[in-house]
């Protein structure tokens, strides 16, 4: 960014603090997107007021920290009731795009059970490399700074494909905030008929300590 339209960005921030207005999130701000996205995260108020949705943990954790090619973390998501089974587990690879949107693509293992637990006990991905994973081909989800306060993002038209209960592809929908992260997962069949996912809405994880 040359001199002149940092000034006029620096302009641009100012007024709207001025005004009370916020001001879309930069580039510069994958450090802030890795930070809110980091850590362990609920849907338990949710479950408790609507049975429809399942009391689901979520767990977020930086790996690879001195890469330079963007912050990767370690996924896990589990049933309160069964939190050493997890149902899913993935490694992200955050980066920003040329058009300035953040890319977060999405990675499987092939023996996942086997780093259960990882994001309480980090040893267990000591010998996990880059390598070892196995990217999910259109599923990365394009996320925008869409004010100060969040991030919104989903996957693109129907290039996730999945096989899951008759699905053929999947969709995923995110907003990412300080306080949590709602997160709408849903399968399709070829004729566009939902077969998995809520229906509802999206699930609502609440940060906790």
């Amino acid at each position: 960014m040359n001199p002149s339209t940092m000034r006029s960005v620096r302009t641009l921030a100012f007024l709207a603090a001025l005004c009370g207005v916020g001001v879309p999130l930069q580039a510069g701000d994958l450090d802030t997107l890795r930070d809110w996205m980091t850590g362990s995260f609920s849907s338990e108020a949710q479950a408790s007021e609507d049975s429809s949705f399942f009391d689901i943990r979520l767990e977020m954790v930086p790996i690879w920290p001195d890469r330079k090619d963007g912050p990767w973390l370690y996924v896990e998501q589990a049933a309160a009731t069964s939190l050493d089974t997890p149902y899913r587990q993935r490694v992200y690879h955050l980066s920003v795009q040329d058009d300035g949107r953040f890319r977060s693509e999405v990675y499987s293992m092939a023996d996942p059970l086997l780093f259960a637990g990882a994001w309480r006990e980090p040893e267990k991905l000591a010998a996990l490399e880059p390598a070892d994973l196995i990217l999910r081909q259109g599923c990365a989800v394009i996320l925008e700074g869409e004010s100060a306060e969040r991030f919104r993002g989903s996957t693109v038209d129907k290039q996730c494909e999945s096989a899951l209960r008759g699905a053929t592809y999947a969709t995923s929908e995110v907003i990412v905030t300080a306080d949590g992260i709602e997160s709408w997962d849903r399968g399709y069949s070829s004729a566009d008929d939902q077969v998995w996912g809520a229906e509802k809405g999206p699930y609502l994880f609440r940060r906790t300590p």
